[in-house]
């Protein structure tokens, strides 16, 4: 994984105060914000950047967990370390919404902003604080009164499956609100869920678009699941029974004689259901790994085997 330097990526030094923070983000926001740079794919990166950096800089909790492992590791801005090696365990899912893999993995994903006004740093600072001098440029408004803001969910394969609920804390117009969001079973990625605010005490519209992260082990093509599973080479070479485990519970499968790694095997209808009703199938594929450990008897049969090759 690299490391990414918020410092840098604000223009800021490590000393620089919260107002000295602030105003470094508001300048960038400013300059790299996607209403202003509608088809500019790198701007709006530079934007999810920064915004980024500031959801860590701006949280006193956050930045302290930050700058405490900058300082144990030395690290530098695109430096790779290994998380395992610090304490981590992260299994790159891809990142939450616009959050990115390193962010995920000290602070284990969070609500990300969006350009439609609202920060999930939880302070008094807003997407209208930028745009102030702007004519006070916000999110679109179905009416005079009514804001509407979108911005993405991310959950993972099994929480799209069985269906869940979210408590996301968000700052919206200004306002501190935890809103409550439903997800139904079976949604699919690109599907988005409107809730109203206004019980919260915010007279808006807020539509959540889902994103379903792929896991390192399993991930959503369309509503057929694939799976990858690891075998022995014996297993491969002879055949074997395996137990999987699925969204839909336990299934044993066998594994024919000769099998030539990451083959797929399709499991029909045990795939991802989605809210029609609709029922993918299931991928398996095998990946051949060698034991980690072997004794000398073990040894001296894998030598027997490679003579017999010979």
């Amino acid at each position: 994984m690299k490391y990414k330097d918020y410092y840098e990526a604000l223009g800021v030094d490590k000393s620089a105060s919260e107002k000295e923070i602030k105003s470094a983000y508001r300048k960038l926001a400013k300059k790299y914000h996607p209403d202003l740079n509608p088809d500019n794919e790198s701007a709006q990166e530079k934007f999810k950047e920064i915004n980024e950096a500031y959801e860590v800089l701006s949280d006193k909790d956050k930045k302290k967990k930050y700058d405490t492992f900058g300082s144990s590791g030395g690290f530098y801005d695109g430096a790779n370390f290994d998380p395992s090696q610090y304490g981590y365990s992260y299994s790159g899912n891809g990142g939450s919404g616009d959050f990115s893999d390193f962010f995920n993995m000290f602070f284990g994903g969070a609500d990300p902003s969006s350009a439609g006004g609202f920060s999930s740093s939880g302070g008094d600072f807003s997407f209208s604080d930028i745009f102030s001098d702007f004519g006070g440029r916000k999110s679109k408004k179905r009416s005079s009164n009514r804001q509407s803001y979108e911005t993405d969910l991310s959950i993972s394969l099994e929480e799209a499956f069985k269906g869940t609920n979210r408590k996301l804390s968000l700052n919206l117009d200004g306002k501190n609100v935890e809103l409550d969001v439903k997800i139904p079973a079976g949604i699919t990625p690109g599907k988005k869920i409107k809730m109203k605010a206004d019980k919260y005490g915010v007279t808006a519209d807020v539509l959540f678009k889902i994103d379903i992260y792929a896991s390192t082990t399993e991930k959503l093509d369309g509503i057929n699941i694939v799976k990858e599973e690891e075998i022995y080479p014996w297993d491969a070479a002879l055949g074997t029974k395996k137990t999987i485990e699925t969204l839909h519970g336990k299934i044993k499968i066998q594994v024919p004689k000769g099998y030539k790694g990451r083959s797929k095997m399709r499991i029909p209808k045990k795939g991802f259901k989605d809210m029609k009703g609709n029922t993918g199938d299931l991928y398996i594929m095998f990946n051949i790994v060698n034991p980690t450990k072997l004794d000398e008897k073990q040894i001296k049969l894998y030598e027997e085997l490679q003579k017999s090759f010979d």
